[in-house]
């Protein structure tokens, strides 16, 4: 029967650094949008569903984008299930993601693992790391708990032995999660019970996808004559299986460039994906019919698909790709969770030996008949009625700790989410301002050493700050919210109020130029982020407890020498006030550039953290600069230096359109991430 352990992973990794302070406010760059060309043809139930609730907002959640490409040994706790047949490893600080699926009778991996941790801007909300198997909850893309910690527990499993529970509260639809892992005895396949509630009196949208990272070199089957084709041109095409333009797209390598193939498997067909080797060796996913959707994303054999698989990884390393299942047949759609209720399902992880080769039907029949005979699907389902009784156990020890925002919904609401305790013990600094206005009514005054902490958008969170005191702090993040629920003129009048009587004036200022951005009034909008920035370094320049420590005057329009230097070792406000200095002062930069100030975009540049100017997103930003100025030359000369973007989007061309009005040739391969043909 299952056993879980604890252990020490140790991996080269790239710190994640701080959070952005700065609340999301723009909509959201989201790069997986059909083009409206493509809506009409759609399946009533798929068309019903793309349309259904996008997500528009990363808000409450903040942007994790403090990490760096500097790699050295960390130490993660990782939590191992294990039985005589399989050893699974999990790291419950990163998601609850599934490290290591290894088959012991074969001495086989199953899965890709990353020999690096190299947090890259592919979640919903920036750090994201490529490996392994993933739950992704909330909306379209990788969750934002890809690099969060979760909730972890011993509970009961089904036949008597151990289940390792992992848990969480997904912000972005504030819905509650959890994710049983167990081992049957003599068992070759990892079982996976998943269940997603909707405590609220209202229907919420929903989205889950489990995302398992395969070496590419590798046949992809899946029971499907017909797939729904995506790509970064955000075109949606239904197109056949296996042989797509000339080419069978099964096998990974076939693809030029970065796709999704959502395979159409018919009602009443067996739900399942594997990736074969060309030994017939590899793994199998499958799944009680709730989860329907199936789906391969290929990074392509194109130079940009080649570079983002470096960058997410280290030279020598193969490639991977990732099959994919989840609620409905895209990930472009949202599925409704009516009020009050939940959806949930079994998934099962194990190894496949089947023949890969020959006619498409042949080896699908070939694959099912081999899975049906190591686990048939009456199986499956049996499994799944035998553990939702065990859902609602109540956890045994507690083996890691996730966030508290979970804690305070429950708190707020009253909710009983049995199996899932959201505890008070797990309340920390972010929760306690809200809590605070939970308990007394008021939100208490944001410490002076610290830029303004985490904020709250939900109907009730706002019902609240509307009838507290009108406080500079809480006229900030009733204007958030109200920006969030699309109340936009409300949401500038709430800052206008706060800034009259603000001590730190930097923030809503800031909220006040992304406004006037969104409105097009960009000359308005600059003004305001000078004055932000100015504001911000005066606020450290007079040495708010805890900040960094500067000298000397700041001023953008006045080109001040000193600014927002680096933080003395050991000072208690050393990453938040950097955080926050680059944060500010990269939207004041392309602010002022975007309406010709290129002195006060420099004035800007000059006061930011030497160590700030030195990450590679500012290097970009230096070269933009420099553009703008008209010294091309010394533009050039920053590609020639060489810079790596940390944070560089998926989907983000920045680099190629700025080296394309700097020279004539083609881009350096080392800045080549497009995932796209050219031209589209």
């Amino acid at each position: 029967m299952t056993t879980i352990r604890r252990e020490v992973l140790t991996l080269p990794a790239a710190p994640l650094g701080p959070d952005n302070p700065l609340p999301p406010l723009r909509p959201l760059d989201e790069a997986h949008r059909i083009d409206e060309r493509d809506r009409a043809g759609l399946p009533r139930d798929m068309a019903r569903q793309v349309g259904y609730e996008p997500l528009r907002s990363l808000l409450p959640a903040p942007v994790r984008d403090g990490y760096g490409r500097v790699r050295e040994p960390r130490e993660f706790d990782a939590l191992v299930i294990e039985n005589d047949r399989l050893r699974a490893t999990v790291l419950p600080a990163l998601g609850g993601r599934v490290t290591s699926l290894f088959h012991k009778p074969t001495d086989r991996e199953l899965l890709y693992v990353n020999p690096v941790l190299q947090p890259a801007n592919f979640a919903l909300n920036g750090a994201w790391f490529s490996g392994g198997i993933e739950w992704n909850i909330g909306a379209t893309g990788h969750t934002t708990l890809s690099c969060s910690p979760v909730h972890a527990a011993r509970v009961p499993a089904p036949d008597g032995g151990e289940m390792l529970r992992l848990w969480e509260w997904e912000r972005l639809r504030d819905l509650p999660f959890q994710v049983d892992l167990w081992l049957p005895r003599d068992s070759d396949f990892l079982h996976v019970g998943v269940r997603v509630r909707n405590p609220h009196e209202r229907p919420v949208p929903t989205y889950w996808w489990s995302n398992i990272a395969v070496p590419e070199d590798r046949r992809v089957l899946a029971p499907a004559d017909e797939a729904w084709l995506f790509g970064y041109e955000r075109r949606l095409r239904r197109v056949p299986v296996p042989t797509h333009d000339g080419a069978d797209r099964t096998y990974p390598r076939n693809s030029a460039y970065a796709a999704d193939w959502f395979y159409e498997v018919p009602d009443g067909r067996r739900r399942w994906i594997a990736a074969l080797d060309e030994h017939g060796h590899g793994l199998v996913q499958t799944s009680t019919d709730v989860l329907r959707g199936r789906k391969l994303f290929v990074w392509g054999t194109g130079p940009g698909g080649r570079r983002w698989q470096e960058w997410l990884t280290e030279p020598g390393t193969g490639g991977y790709c990732e099959i994919q299942a989840g609620l409905a047949r895209t990930q472009l759609e949202h599925v409704k969770l009516e009020a009050e209720s939940e959806v949930s399902w079994l998934e099962a992880y194990g190894p496949l030996d089947a023949d890969p080769e020959g006619e498409w039907h042949t080896v699908l029949r070939g694959a099912e008949d081999r899975l049906e005979a190591v686990l048939p699907r009456t199986g499956v389902d049996a499994a799944y009625e035998a553990w939702r009784p065990h859902a609602d156990a109540e956890p045994g020890e507690r083996l890691a700790t996730g966030s508290g925002w979970g804690a305070l919904e429950v708190l707020r609401a009253g909710w009983k989410l049995p199996g899932t305790p959201f505890e008070e013990a797990t309340l920390g600094d972010e929760q306690r301002p809200w809590l605070h206005l939970l308990h007394a009514g008021s939100l208490p005054e944001p410490d002076p050493g610290a830029p303004p902490g985490a904020t709250l958008v939900a109907r009730p969170w706002r019902d609240m700050l509307e009838t507290t005191a009108a406080t500079p702090v809480a006229e900030y993040h009733l204007g958030v919210a109200q920006w969030h629920e699309g109340d936009r003129a409300q949401a500038v009048r709430s800052w206008e109020r706060g800034l009259k009587n603000a001590a730190a004036r930097w923030p809503l200022l800031r909220c006040l130029a992304v406004a006037d951005q969104e409105d097009g009034h960009h000359e308005r909008a600059a003004d305001r982020y000078a004055e932000a920035f100015d504001d911000l370094c005066a606020r450290v320049r007079d040495g708010a407890e805890g900040s960094p420590r500067v000298s000397g005057t700041s001023g953008a329009s006045g080109g001040g020498e000193a600014g927002a230097r680096e933080a003395l070792p050991g000072s208690g406000g050393e990453t938040s006030w950097t955080a926050a200095a680059a944060a500010l002062g990269g939207e004041a930069i392309g602010a002022l550039l975007a309406v010709g100030r290129t002195a006060d975009a420099r004035a800007v540049w000059e006061r930011l953290a030497p160590s700030v100017r030195a990450r590679g997103r500012f290097r970009l930003t230096e070269a933009a600069l420099l553009a703008a100025e008209g010294r091309r030359a010394e533009a050039r000369a920053v590609f020639d230096e060489g810079f790596e973007v940390a944070d560089l989007r998926e989907g983000d061309e920045i680099i190629g359109r700025l080296w394309a009005r700097l020279a004539d040739e083609p881009l350096p391969a080392r800045h080549d991430f497009r995932m796209r043909p050219d031209g589209d």
